[in-house]
């Protein structure tokens, strides 16, 4: 669509009818994926009284991803993308149906969500494939700009709707709702994505799905331009996810007015969104590629005001520069479109979506051991600290990952 040096224009990339298509139904999904999860924390809850059980049936699609990345994410190269994107929707549709019309135990609930969550990687990687196969130079990184805002809208959006939906129809109510909401995207898609799409690569005759995952994982990660982008992706969120965490108990031991917690948590969200439309619109290419360091120093470095205590409208104001910052990976992703194998396009794309997803379960648990030993308000400052220490080491793996000059 662009030359890579060219920079685009965010109508250029929704001019693209395959974009579109993707961008949609990703955004319904992730709306409904969100409801689903207020719905089955309530429900669970409702069951069996338990907060442990609720907390764990809440992220129960998180972590399983990691698993199903490493080892079946490359069947998001063998097999057609138009396919896997329509299955993955109509799995979705059948699990939240067979939740809400049969009430199975919980333990079956929680395998359900879980072995879904397994194909989850294979589901995206196959849709990010598809999208990097059309989309094409400077249109490419906008089109990660639209995604990382779709998806931060449709979370905010999924957990009002969610909270009022469970209100309103009740848990089971709720899950009927997602259900038949992840069957007009499988429709969507069905109809939306051209026939066929582009030929998976050769990739897709070669050995057995698993083998070829630890693979294609081996391959990634031994490839030390791939492996450095990876983590340069996973580990800052991981630190400032940890933070947002425990935004709930900072508010409450503050004795703020009722609201004020999920305020704050709205805030990250918030800065998210207008940090990638600005980065992705107003700065050219390489001018991206240079802020890199600088915006993770931004993500962590408002979090040290919070050895302060802020007040709320304070606390906020520094949460959304925080959000901001989140910007960064856009001046990586032509580095990293750029270093991973065609033929493991989609397994990589699937790989680093899911290495986030656990990186970012994993933060708030490392952090909330934290707070046993100091204030909330000072481990959120720990976590800005642990941030920027993080934007020093991985200076010089993101120079690395620089493309060489033309």
């Amino acid at each position: 669509m662009t030359s890579t040096d060219e920079r685009a224009t965010y109508a250029q990339v929704l001019a693209q009818p395959v974009f579109r298509t993707v961008f949609g139904t990703r955004t319904l999904g992730i709306t409904a994926d969100t409801v689903r999860m207020v719905a089955l924390s309530t429900l669970v809850f409702a069951t069996t009284g338990s907060p442990l059980l609720a907390a764990v049936a809440f992220g129960i699609g998180f972590v399983p991803q990691a698993v199903g990345a490493v080892g079946l994410g490359a069947l998001a190269d063998r097999l057609p993308a138009r396919a896997l994107i329509v299955t993955g929707y109509v799995v979705e549709a059948g699990a939240g149906l067979m939740i809400a019309r049969w009430h199975p135990p919980v333990a079956v609930i929680l395998l359900v969500v879980g072995g879904v969550a397994l194909f989850t990687p294979v589901f995206t990687g196959a849709g990010n494939r598809l999208i990097a196969d059309v989309v094409t130079g400077d249109a490419y990184v906008l089109s990660r700009s639209l995604a990382v805002v779709a998806s931060s809208l449709a979370q905010l959006v999924g957990l009002a709707v969610g909270a009022a939906t469970v209100a309103t129809l009740g848990p089971t109510g709720a899950l009927f709702a997602t259900a038949a909401a992840h069957a007009l995207a499988a429709g969507w898609s069905a109809l939306g994505l051209p026939t066929p799409t582009p030929t998976p690569p050769t990739a897709r005759g070669a050995g057995a799905p698993v083998g070829e995952s630890w693979a294609g994982t081996r391959a990634l990660f031994g490839d030390r331009r791939a492996r450095a982008l990876l983590f340069v992706h996973w580990l800052p969120p991981a630190v400032t996810t940890g933070a947002e965490a425990l935004l709930i108990p900072y508010a409450e031991r503050a004795h703020f007015p009722a609201g004020a917690g999920g305020i704050l948590l709205a805030c990250s969200p918030i800065g998210m969104m207008l940090g990638n439309l600005a980065v992705g619109r107003l700065l050219a290419p390489a001018t991206r590629e240079r802020f890199v360091v600088p915006l993770i120093v931004l993500s962590g470095a408002p979090l040290l005001g919070f050895a302060a205590n802020p007040s709320v409208p304070l606390g906020a104001a520094l949460l959304v520069l925080t959000g901001v910052g989140y910007a960064y990976p856009l001046g990586l992703q032509r580095r990293f479109l750029d270093a991973v194998p065609h033929a493991r396009r989609g397994q990589a794309f699937g790989l680093l979506h899911a290495g986030m997803m656990t990186f970012q379960g994993l933060g708030p648990a490392l952090l909330g051991l934290v707070t046993e030993s100091v204030s909330v308000g000072a481990t959120i400052a720990v976590a800005g600290a642990l941030t920027l220490a993080l934007a020093a080491a991985l200076t010089p793996a993101v120079r690395r990952t620089a493309q060489p000059a033309a």
